[in-house]
């Protein structure tokens, strides 16, 4: 394979991991601005060589909406903002299940807590944002599902004595829950489908391990990121790498590539 073809494969590859809804066309309008000589024809033949697809729409989700009409969409804004927390559920070796209540930051997208047992009701739910609130101070919002271990009395009761707000998501609504969805799929996919736990103890401290890992890795939260993002990008000489130079580009566009690895990274 030519040098000039291997080059231009990988920048092609490069692409396509970043701008994920783009097709041939538009990667190759890409590689145009970045001084590449290349037809649609080529990219095409490259691309489908490669196996690279498009991936299907997402179906459109509707917003929350107030009866007078106007838009409903809490946004984090700061640190301690709104916190979201949910529940996901794995087996040990012997097929016995325990729950595992996640706790993260939106802003930050820090896991703040991962709390594993066999049995996790209200009680564990208002035991572990207790030991959060002593350690970080209470959130303005809370964001949860509609369970019965979120939406118990004695934990919305507890969570408005201590001056925090809840913000229950609409039944069978998760991507409006979706920065605790988006770290629970990246927990099972890097830890929970990739690991035999042989006892609960063991899960406990190999989740926790990989959490606090996690927490090192994105010690600089993505939201610091975006705010000097277009500063950042704003060169006077683009890298001669395509893909370098189209993460550029989006930054000095004031925009930021929210890939689930880069909320959530953790090797």
């Amino acid at each position: 394979m030519p040098d000039g073809e291997a080059a231009l494969r990988g920048e092609i590859i490069a692409l396509a991991k970043i701008y994920g809804r783009y097709g041939y066309r538009r990667v190759t309008a890409l590689l145009r601005v970045a001084g590449w000589c290349a037809n649609h024809k080529r990219v095409e033949r490259i691309w489908r060589e490669e196996g690279l697809k498009v991936p299907p729409r997402q179906p459109k989700r509707g917003r929350l909406w107030l009866a007078d009409g106007s838009c409903v969409r809490l946004r984090p804004e700061r640190p301690n903002h709104v916190w979201a927390y949910d529940f996901v559920e794995d087996r040990t070796r012997d097929g016995r299940r325990f729950r595992m209540l996640c706790v993260v930051d939106e802003f930050t997208r820090e896991a703040l807590a991962i709390r594993v047992a066999r049995k996790l009701g209200a009680a564990d739910v208002i035991d572990t944002l207790a030991d959060l609130f002593i350690a970080r101070g209470v959130p303005a919002h809370i964001r949860s599902d509609n369970g019965p271990e979120f939406a118990a009395k004695a934990v919305r009761g507890w969570i408005a004595a201590v001056g925090a707000k809840t913000a229950y998501i609409a039944p069978g609504s998760p991507w409006e829950n979706g920065y605790v969805e988006s770290f629970n799929g990246k927990l099972r996919d890097e830890l929970l489908d990739g690991e035999v736990f042989h006892t609960l103890r063991e899960a406990q401290v190999l989740i926790e391990r990989w959490r606090r890992h996690g927490t090192v890795r994105n010690s600089v939260c993505v939201r610091s990121v975006e705010r000097h993002g277009q500063t950042m990008a704003r060169v006077k000489r683009w890298p001669k790498s395509t893909a370098n130079w189209a993460f550029a580009m989006a930054h000095s566009r004031g925009g930021i590539l929210h890939s689930r690895s880069v909320l959530f990274k953790t090797r």
